[in-house]
């Protein structure tokens, strides 16, 4: 900062001291607002004693609310035990959870949160985009995770993805699976409308089912971590879900091209590639879950539902105000 023409020597030595004391107190304004940002960060994770628990019927999911992950029991108050952390999109399996929580702020940017059993951190990204799909494979070492680059609604035209999955066992991370060889129509497919969304890992965590859309239609694909590729096995499959057993896919089918309530929810037998809707007719617009080998769970209308995944009975309300429900294993 430039002193003043003819100001006197003691004159300068306050100007200089009066100059550093107000970038001090502009740095501890900074590390206390830092401080303050860490402080409520914290306040979104688990409370101590909050942890997965596997065994029959044991149900998590988003408390919508609060925005945390909570354990749903019919004997608890509201039918659910709070105390979970804060996420945005949840999913667990095998002892791993995963969180992705949206960032405030201005382009949209979310938090990738790894956790283990007892719902402490392991691993924390910053990736940009917003919070869409979350997936854990059985054992608990693939991670998957879609986030919307642009847009925020599978049911426009106008929206873009990116799918990474990560290795728990080696950290190795694949950034966006679009890298990954496509073949189509039995041609290797090159195209920059390719978004990929909805990872369902097999159980020799190298398989791995999604869906990708190109030229405006969606396909599901069998990808094979690896062999490095990636195959079109089929047309109008979104958001699939591989049953335990590995023989059944759930998924999202497009039954109507008008933007309310689009897909029903099918599930498509692997072996002989016939497949039924389920007694669910409204338009789910979720990744089903398999609660057991017979059972889908999802979110619709802001609650979390589940139906036989056969064709038989009727939808039933596991949780209101809900979302995002998971199986520890």
């Amino acid at each position: 900062m430039p002193l003043p023409t003819g100001a006197s020597t003691r004159t300068r030595v306050w100007i200089v001291v009066l100059a550093l004391l107000l970038l001090g107190g502009g740095a501890t304004a900074y590390t206390l607002r830092a401080a303050a940002g860490r402080e409520a960060d914290t306040t979104r994770t688990a409370d101590p004693g909050f942890v997965l628990t596997g065994g029959p019927g044991t149900l998590y999911a988003r408390d919508t609310a609060t925005g945390r992950v909570a354990r749903l029991d019919r004997a608890a108050p509201g039918g659910r035990t709070a105390g979970g952390p804060a996420c945005d999109r949840f999913h667990a399996a095998g002892g791993t959870a995963l969180c992705l929580r949206r960032r405030p702020g201005v382009p949209a940017r979310s938090y990738v949160i790894v956790l283990d059993r007892q719902l402490r951190e392991v691993r924390r990204m910053a990736l940009p985009g917003i919070p869409s799909r979350a997936r854990v494979s059985a054992s608990g070492n693939m991670l998957a995770w879609t986030m919307f680059a642009t847009g925020d609604s599978y049911a426009r035209s106008s929206f873009s993805t990116r799918t990474s999955i990560l290795d728990l066992r080696t950290g190795y991370l694949v950034k966006n699976i679009e890298q990954i060889p496509l073949t189509l129509g039995g041609r290797r497919h090159h195209a920059p409308d390719v978004n990929y969304w909805g990872v369902s890992f097999a159980a020799d965590d190298n398989r791995f089912y999604a869906t990708v859309s190109t030229g405006g239609r969606t396909h599901l694909v069998e990808g094979d971590m690896a062999a490095w590729s990636a195959r079109a096995l089929r047309e109008n499959v979104e958001c699939p879900s591989l049953s335990p057993d590995g023989t059944r896919l759930a998924f999202k089918k497009r039954v109507s091209d008008g933007p309310r309530e689009p897909w029903r929810l099918y599930v498509y037998d692997l072996a002989s590639g016939r497949e039924h809707p389920v007694a669910e007719r409204r338009g789910i617009d979720d990744q089903a879950l398999w609660t057991d080998g017979e059972t889908l769970a999802y979110g619709y209308g802001g609650g979390v539902w589940s139906v036989p995944a056969d064709g038989t009975g009727t939808p039933r309300q596991l949780a209101a105000g809900a979302s995002s429900p998971a199986v520890p294993g």
